[in-house]
């Protein structure tokens, strides 16, 4: 028996080895991989469609130069989206409830698109933190509001994919605990729970697709404006 809620997001080990590395290669094994035949399985085709579905609606607002993404974005919202699914099945592990997981794909890719604007149009890229028409007075204002939100970019990111999915399971979990609680006692308002928490799963099965595509979508936006 847990002795926390909040046990369920330790990082399992065994042996004194992280379990983690394991579930983050784990999706990648799971994806079949395209043959040489002119004409493939179903399976294969659809995941293909996917991906090609996905990439050019992601990449329509971006002109050439932010194409170049277009295998890492793809590649990220794929591997999110299987991760945060995996991790809603029972005796898993969701790596992306961590924070450090998360932080360590925010911060470099946030970091990489405003390399790219520096380097690329660093004039364009630093009129971002002044708005056209802005009074004199208020400039060195905003300029610090600007350069606060810019900063809080890779938190936000981190932050939101984290907490969602965080109170999604903890959510799950309360109402399951609740449900194996009330049977005994009021089996009625047991399985009236039971259908709560059903219709919760398929909301956290939403919210697992959904936000992977945010945490992309966000980038996309960010490397929208610095190329």
């Amino acid at each position: 028996m847990m002795v926390s809620f909040f046990d369920q997001f330790a990082s399992p080990s065994f042996l004194g080895i992280p379990l983690i590395a394991i579930a983050v290669a784990l999706p990648w094994v799971l994806f079949p991989t395209p043959t040489s035949r002119w004409i493939n399985n179903r399976l294969i085709t659809v995941q293909t469609w996917f991906i090609n579905r996905f990439t050019n609606q992601l990449m329509l607002p971006l002109n050439v130069g932010g194409h170049k993404w277009a295998l890492l974005l793809a590649s990220l919202m794929v591997f999110l989206i299987t991760i945060n699914m995996l991790g809603l099945l029972p005796y898993t592990f969701t790596p992306t409830t961590q924070l450090s997981l998360n932080m360590g794909l925010a911060v470099p890719l946030w970091l990489a698109t405003v390399i790219i604007g520096m380097r690329n149009q660093p004039t364009v890229a630093l009129g971002h933190l002044l708005p056209e028409g802005t009074p004199i007075p208020l400039i060195p204002v905003l300029i610090i509001i600007e350069t606060i939100s810019l900063f809080i970019r890779p938190l936000a990111l981190g932050v939101r994919l984290t907490a969602n999915l965080t109170a999604g399971h903890l959510l799950i979990q309360l109402i399951a605990t609740a449900v194996f609680v009330l049977l005994p006692m009021m089996p009625t308002v047991a399985i009236l729970t039971a259908a709560v928490l059903f219709l919760l799963t398929l909301l956290e099965v939403a919210v697992a697709m959904i936000q992977a595509y945010v945490f992309v979508l966000l980038l996309s936006l960010y490397l929208q404006e610095n190329v």
